[in-house]
């Protein structure tokens, strides 16, 4: 690929996954406009997609996840253009969040600022055991903000404020340590831990995640008992199409099939 752009790769096993790349590898793949709006438009086509199971997010070079954004653009920024600007960090988040199917960020290097906050918007995030995690805006003068609200819900106040406040970086065992990430792997085995992780996505019912995925969005911004009530909705919904009746069929089968073979009445 010349210059800064996304790439996406194609897998039918366990599931039909996409995989897209974030490729700035010259610049530790850091969000510039044109690349925030790329990938708006390409995880925008990706939810139209008939069949897809998972998405993974992941940057080019092994040396970076995302590491930021263009600090270079941000310089010259004024309040208007600042506002725009940060709308479209927003809008990668947004578009990642809107995908009806689970999201993994499989992270290696640098994932740093933006990097972060776009990790945050996924659904799980993987990491190679030598990556590095930062939210360090107030060191170049600027708050973290956008999906960086939703870092309490992960790693609780008082370590977003850490990491908030210091601007300070931490290591893979750290964030795996205070749930900021999910998994982490050694280099040689990264690849396997992200198949794994799809393969058990996979297992779930396709309209099962969708609905668990859009339900777990809602409860962020419901008060308990509403929330509730709305998966009260979700799980009378989920009986509008045959895959509670087909998949409950087939565990019944097997567990029946099972117990014949074990000579149980």
């Amino acid at each position: 690929m010349m210059g800064a752009g996304i790439d996406i790769a194609w897998q039918d096993q366990p599931g039909r996954i996409a995989t897209v790349w974030l490729d700035n590898r010259a610049k530790l793949n850091i969000l510039g406009p044109e690349l925030m709006d790329s990938l708006v438009a390409a995880l925008a086509a990706l939810a139209e997609q008939p069949g897809l199971r998972a998405v993974v997010l992941r940057g080019a070079g092994g040396r970076a996840f995302i590491g930021g954004a263009d600090i270079g653009v941000m310089a010259g920024l004024d309040p208007e253009s600042a506002r725009v600007f940060i709308r479209r960090i927003h809008a990668c988040c947004a578009a990642l969040r809107a995908l009806p199917v689970p999201v993994i960020a499989c992270i290696e290097g640098f994932c740093l600022g933006a990097g972060l906050e776009i990790a945050a918007a996924c659904d799980l995030r993987i990491a190679r055991d030598e990556s590095r995690f930062g939210m360090p805006e107030v060191r170049v003068g600027i708050p973290s903000v956008v999906e960086a609200a939703l870092l309490p819900q992960l790693i609780g106040w008082g370590r977003t404020r850490w990491l908030l406040m210091t601007g300070e970086v931490i290591g893979t065992a750290e964030a795996l340590a205070w749930g900021l990430i999910e998994r982490a792997a050694p280099a040689d085995g990264l690849a396997a831990a992200l198949e794994q992780t799809l393969a058990s996505l996979c297992a779930g019912g396709p309209r099962a995640l969708t609905l668990q995925k859009r339900l777990m969005l809602a409860w962020e911004d419901l008060p308990t008992s509403a929330a509730i009530t709305r998966g009260i909705d979700a799980f009378a919904d989920a009986y509008r199409t045959e895959e509670p009746a087909e998949r409950m069929g087939a565990f019944l089968a097997a567990q029946a099939a099972r117990k014949r073979s074990q000579g149980v009445g």
